[in-house]
């Protein structure tokens, strides 16, 4: 990705909070992490216990935030929904 104006050897320092959705069964896994693209290999490797069951995963939401403790407080609060339908409308009304 290119981004305008900006030089690319500039070192942002970006915290994402992300679901994937499983291809096998629909399920979802809700995260943080500083690299997604990183991240999602992992899943998708079998490297994390809590999702190698169900690979292949697909990231279906994201969002940025400049420091971890926010991105983390987003992960749980989106993890304490009881609901999948608040999960699935979370995702509906973004397109990545």
């Amino acid at each position: 990705m290119v981004l305008r104006g900006i030089r690319p050897d500039f070192n942002f320092k970006m915290f994402y909070v992300y679901i994937l959705q499983s291809r096998q069964n629909r399920a979802y896994y809700v995260g943080s992490c500083k690299n997604i693209v990183q991240r999602l290999e992992l899943h998708n490797h079998g490297r994390v216990p809590s999702t190698k069951r169900y690979v292949p995963w697909e990231l279906v939401y994201q969002e940025e935030y400049d420091e971890l403790k926010f991105a983390r407080k987003r992960e749980l609060q989106v993890k304490s929904w009881k609901k999948r339908a608040s999960i699935e409308n979370l995702i509906k009304h973004f397109k990545i």
